[in-house]
């Protein structure tokens, strides 16, 4: 039963994973070219999706933390690590393509611009609490060490989304786009934003399978 359900959800998530790159690639090289930075700026339709499913991630690790230090419920961990491996993936993915996207706009590929480094420090969290789930051996201890990192973490979150605002640095603040490529950063950030939630979903429900097993 258990293979059987692993397949269902192996299947669904395969299909939702082609669904969401036929989408997204269809959309993005229906958006107008860029005048300034030619094909190059469309990266930042899957940057900023990534960024944003990054951010959104650690604010659900920090919730269902801060719901299992209340209730002791391991169901709330399981939300919690599937939340971790999914935000992990998007933050990899955030550094990699604005480094990309930092090449070409920049001409280099890192620097310690505010909004680039909050990022950072949010992938060092992500990391630091994936591998104290992998060292910690009791359930309990693991769920209260990835609690503690999530909540206190969290504190980065509205570091990375008012860095450009609060900040000098060279990461735009909110460039000004036309309304087709709006249209498709909007469609972009709306079929991540549903892939990911039930990746993240899917993912708890097989961890919550070996809490109760």
């Amino acid at each position: 039963m258990l293979r059987t359900n692993r397949s269902q959800t192996n299947r669904t998530l395969v299909l939702l994973l082609m669904a969401l790159i036929a989408l997204v690639s269809g959309a993005v090289f229906l958006a107008p070219r860029d005048a300034t930075m030619g094909d190059a700026q469309r990266i930042v339709y899957v940057h900023v999706a990534v960024a944003w499913n990054a951010l959104a991630a650690f604010v659900v690790m920090a919730a269902t933390g801060a719901a299992y230090l209340r209730t002791r419920d391991l169901k709330w961990d399981a939300w919690m690590h599937a939340a971790a491996e999914s935000g992990w993936l998007c933050c990899t993915l955030t550094l990699v393509s604005g480094s990309i996207w930092a090449h070409e706009a920049w001409g280099t590929w890192w620097t310690w611009d505010p909004r680039i480094t909050t990022v950072f420090i949010l992938w060092l969290l992500y990391s630091t609490c994936l591998v104290l789930r992998g060292h910690a051996n009791e359930e309990h201890l693991r769920a209260r060490l990835s609690a503690v990192v999530a909540i206190l973490g969290a504190l980065d979150v509205p570091l990375v989304a008012m860095a450009t605002r609060w900040f000098r640095g060279m990461h735009p603040v909110a460039p000004e786009m036309e309304p087709r490529m709006l249209a498709v950063l909007l469609l972009s950030l709306l079929s991540f934003t549903l892939f990911f939630a039930v990746v993240v979903y899917c993912r708890q429900t097989i961890l919550a399978r070996r809490i109760t097993a």
